[in-house]
């Protein structure tokens, strides 16, 4: 039995149209992150670009931003851990006392 060719062609037609979408989906899930990553660490977003160079573009982007000094103002810690009242004093018990809770005696 032979198919077609016009068949063929339509079907091959259907599964690269189905992969090139699939591709721009994944290409899209990588390059989006790392521009916004890019940009908050002072660099140019279009080094987000790297990543299509396959297979070693996004390993060297990586390595761009995990080895250089992002130029980016650190904030305070105030903003993130306000200041904080200080702990309450912890109630003194009087010296005569048993400690609390009292203990059980222990019997053999």
């Amino acid at each position: 039995m032979h198919q077609d060719p016009t068949q063929t062609f339509h079907l091959l037609a259907i599964v690269f149209a189905f992969y090139s979408f699939i591709i721009l989906i994944g290409l899209a899930a990588v390059i989006i992150p790392m521009w916004f990553i890019c940009k908050k660490a002072g660099f140019s977003p279009w080094l987000a670009f790297i990543t299509l160079i396959f297979p070693f573009g996004g390993v060297a982007l990586l390595y761009v931003l995990a080895f250089a000094d992002w130029k980016v103002v650190p904030a305070p810690w105030q903003v993130y851990w306000p200041p904080q009242a200080p702990y309450p004093p912890l109630p003194q018990q009087p010296p005569n006392q048993p400690p609390y809770p009292p203990v059980p005696p222990t019997t053999r």
